[in-house]
């Protein structure tokens, strides 16, 4: 498939605004709507686009305490970090598990309504999982950038 900056700027006005319709975006690109339509359909078939999603306000829902823990595994064996991964990726206040390098081996991002909500989070869900070595969390005290687009320059 070629790839070319058509479909970078058509991605990056799905990105801005995913419910526009195929008419207002062969109008920005200068394309027929007919044409609009195929290549978001060959971006989702090639695997550029993997979904859609609402972008929620964390504030409005209760949601707006943000902590970044690290993880470090006390055993590095394959069995290990496999099920660790399984099990953090049920915790539903884990929005992001990263396999990182350094110190930790886990970076999470997670989401609760408040202190005490995480502190409830850590002792009740996060530390029963098997293998975890150490932790160490650090809490968001303001949204600086927040941005799910990826850029294309």
């Amino acid at each position: 498939m070629i790839f070319d900056t058509t479909d970078k700027k058509l991605l990056e006005f799905l990105q801005a605004d995913s419910k526009q319709t195929n008419k207002e975006l062969a109008n920005k690109l200068n394309l027929s709507v007919t044409a609009v339509y195929e290549r978001i359909k060959k971006l989702e078939k090639e695997g550029f686009i993997s979904k859609y999603v609402a972008l929620v306000n964390k504030h409005q829902v209760n949601k707006a305490f943000v902590a970044f823990c690290h993880i470090k595994l006390d055993k590095h064996a394959q069995d290990v970090v496999i099920k660790f991964e399984k099990e953090v990726a049920k915790l539903n206040e884990v929005l992001e598990c990263h396999h990182i390098s350094g110190e930790y081996d886990y970076l999470l991002k997670v989401m609760v309504e408040d202190m005490t909500a995480f502190r409830e989070f850590m002792v009740t869900k996060l530390t029963n999982i098997n293998h975890i070595g150490s932790t160490h969390s650090m809490f968001v005290i303001n949204e600086v950038k927040y941005s799910t687009a990826i850029n294309f320059e």
